[in-house]
């Protein structure tokens, strides 16, 4: 099965090939990776029936029937499986995603195949690849499984992929600033494929952009009064009106209840106190679901 849908993969079914079968490659194209999704999750999970099927006869290939010639060669393709399926999990962003799976997949692949892979893996530990950046600027690169590792393109395509998903994630906590954020990588994106910009220079910038998406504060000047993460949002949001940002609010920390999310007469109250504070119906819509993806409220 795995075979099968690995057929259509480009010859030298390298890398480069396999990630860009599996969409991880056309960083320019925000729907890409999304449409490429089903893809992935099969590979994923015929390489998890792989590895359990492997792991149940691992031992007793000889009994089974294999020659050694053919034992090696099995060992072989689920080697490279497993490797294919680690490298496009952190190309595309997935790997947090399903990490609640990656301890069983860790202790067969460590049993059974070959424990010098675990170590891209466990450089990880529970961190994004966002956040290695954050804490480790371009060193984060040498947490990459090493097929990623080896090609300058690989590397900005999984770092491109990684943060593209962090910005689509957080984009309705902040939708102005989240906007801003993705064309700024559009146009990093750009000029990487122009060439305008050299691979060293690239990973600077992408460090630094990567720091601006995962802090706000740190990605724009913001007033004195504008402190918090909702504040902020709501500035970004109201054409950065700092009074205005500043009444809602106030006005919405007096008025909310305890779990008023879901509760229709809790929720009346939190959008008549928005509304006290504008006369436009969609405006007050629109702030009334920003407020709602406020984790402070």
């Amino acid at each position: 099965m795995i075979k099968a849908l690995c057929e259509p993969v480009e010859a030298p079914h390298d890398t480069a090939a396999y990630l860009k079968f599996f969409g991880c490659a056309d960083t320019g194209n925000k729907t890409t990776l999304k449409d490429s999704e089903p893809r992935r999750l099969a590979l994923y999970k015929m390489t998890a029936s792989l590895l359990r099927a492997y792991a149940d006869i691992a031992n007793e290939m000889d009994a089974a029937g294999y020659t050694d010639a053919e034992a090696a060669a099995i060992l072989s393709e689920v080697e490279h499986f497993g490797k294919v399926r680690t490298e496009v999990k952190l190309a595309s962003g997935d790997y947090i995603d399903l990490k609640m799976y990656e301890p069983a997949m860790r202790h067969l692949i460590d049993t059974y195949i070959r424990a010098e892979e675990s170590e891209p893996i466990s450089a990880f530990d529970n961190l994004s690849l966002v956040q290695l950046i954050v804490e480790r600027g371009a060193d984060a690169v040498d947490a990459l499984p090493k097929g990623i590792r080896e090609s300058h393109e690989a590397v900005a395509e999984t770092i491109e992929n990684n943060v593209r998903k962090l910005i689509i994630d957080e984009t309705p906590i902040n939708p102005k600033y989240y906007e801003t954020m993705s064309e700024l990588l559009d146009a990093l994106i750009e000029q990487r494929k122009q060439q305008a910009i050299d691979y060293k220079q690239y990973l600077a910038e992408i460090v630094a952009l990567t720091k601006k998406i995962n802090s706000p504060a740190s990605g724009a000047a913001y007033p004195v009064n504008i402190n918090t993460a909702a504040k902020r949002a709501l500035y970004d949001n109201l054409g950065k009106d700092e009074a205005l940002a500043a009444a809602i609010d106030a006005a919405i920390r007096k008025i909310k209840k305890d779990d008023w999310r879901g509760n229709k007469f809790k929720e009346r109250e939190v959008r008549n106190a928005i509304r006290a504070n504008l006369t436009d119906l969609a405006q007050v819509n629109f702030v009334f679901d920003l407020v709602r993806n406020q984790h402070e409220y």
